[in-house]
């Protein structure tokens, strides 16, 4: 059963407290990121054999698995990846931005480029967990932003097979090249290249903790998008709110992992205790009500505050990674909420609206990293490299400005380098 906290009357240690992993996959990971750097694609198909049951020929995706995968999946929802995948384009579309140049001043010229990093790898959770709208989160944002290849790993099954809605949704979003392979030994391989995979750029996408180790591991050799950790939803709610749809909206994340986190946090005892009674119904109603279950009674917890303004600094001390705000005129608090990955506003907007089909990416940061962390986006595919142009009058005018600058510092070259063009005259 859920946790009904009052806050105030129990240590606030208790009130912020979070999951704490307590076993290290450190030296494993690191034992597979040397494999991979050392044996390429053998160590892959040794992997993927492991750990898949997989025996495969080859790691590649052919034109041909790609186009049995989008026919094998009902054509209804392929037209609600479309639907997605418009929605998701025209929401990242208004996050591109655009170069600059400063030239108000004689004889300078400042600017500023947008550059896509050229490849892109996109890791996707397979197997039991086949999340199709993360390709779509992951793809279309770099495409936008116009990455030149976009390369994407997810593990098959034992047959040896993609899942065909992971195609499907590859297809859609226009991925250019997938491979078989997941786990840590995925992410080296992009990280590093190997004889079949390409090294990329830039690594994005979930994954479990072996997954999220070895992303921390590569980073530097290329860049990631973000450790991500176990999924959080954190509602705040009044007590007009209906409890069955709290309690319906906390399962939603529930029922991801055992390690998920679902927190109410509300100024109405009544409420508190209708969505407790709400969740002990509709937990044995789901599919996945272990795992929901384990989440709830290990995880979860309401948290009861004296009023809306404490229950909105709780929120933002806790910085989830997905906020509900199920209040009346809920854009009255929209700039109260400042931490938090992506925010829903209102009665009528569950989470799930906000995984799968409404635009904003669902990639977001977790374990209170919304707190200095940004959701997925545009940006996350392109670089910025800024330029300066001086003629030689220009340089006259600042030259001895920048020697004695360099000169406070001690770096007496750098002052020879600003005023050296002045001597020769």
């Amino acid at each position: 059963m859920i946790k009904i906290l009052n806050y105030n009357e129990v240590d606030n240690a208790e009130i912020f407290a979070r999951f704490e992993p307590t076993s290290s996959v450190e030296d494993i990971v690191a034992d597979i990121i040397a494999n991979v750097r050392e044996n390429g694609d053998k160590a892959l198909f040794e992997y993927t054999a492991r750990f898949d049951k997989a025996q495969l020929n080859t790691l590649q995706v052919t034109a041909e698995e790609i186009e049995e995968a989008v026919a094998a999946v009902e054509p209804e929802f392929i037209e609600i990846l479309r639907k997605a995948a418009a929605n998701i384009r025209k929401f990242h579309e208004a996050q591109k931005r655009q170069s600059f140049i400063i030239n108000d001043t004689d004889g300078v010229v400042m600017g500023q480029k947008i550059i896509p990093v050229d490849r892109a790898g996109l890791y996707v959770p397979g197997g039991t967990a086949a999340y199709p709208s993360t390709v779509l989160m992951d793809a279309i944002p770099a495409k936008i932003a116009g990455v030149r290849e976009v390369v994407m790993v997810t593990p098959p099954s034992a047959d040896g097979k993609v899942n065909p809605a992971i195609l499907a949704a590859a297809s859609v979003a226009g991925v250019d090249r997938i491979f078989k392979v997941g786990g840590a030994q995925a992410i080296a391989a992009l990280a590093y290249g190997t004889e079949s995979i390409p090294k990329v750029d830039k690594i994005v996408g979930p994954g479990n903790a072996f997954v999220a180790e070895a992303k921390k591991q590569v980073f530097g050799q290329v860049s990631i998008d973000m450790i991500a950790g176990p999924s959080e939803i954190l509602i705040v709610a009044d007590g007009k709110t209906n409890p069955r749809y709290a309690a319906a909206d906390l399962l939603s994340q529930a029922e991801h992992d055992k390690l998920a986190s679902a927190v109410l946090v509300t100024d109405s005892p009544a409420l508190a205790q209708a969505v407790s009674d709400e969740l002990e119904r509709q937990i044995p109603l789901l599919d996945r009500a272990a795992i929901a279950r384990a989440s709830i009674d290990n995880n979860g917890k309401i948290i009861v505050a004296d009023n809306l303004d404490v229950v909105i600094d709780i929120a933002n001390e806790i910085a989830p990674e997905h906020l509900e705000l199920c209040v009346d005129n809920p854009f009255d608090y929209l700039d109260k909420i400042r931490h938090a990955g992506s925010i829903f506003m209102g009665r009528n907007c569950p989470e799930a609206l906000g995984d799968y089909f409404a635009g904003p990416n669902h990639t977001l940061p977790t374990s209170g990293t919304a707190k200095f962390s940004s959701p997925l986006s545009v940006d996350d595919f392109v670089k910025k490299t800024q330029y300066t142009y001086f003629t030689a009058d220009a340089l006259k005018k600042v030259a001895y400005d920048v020697a004695k600058f360099a000169e406070k510092e001690g770096l007496t070259g750098h002052a020879k380098s600003a005023v050296v063009r002045l001597e020769e005259e």
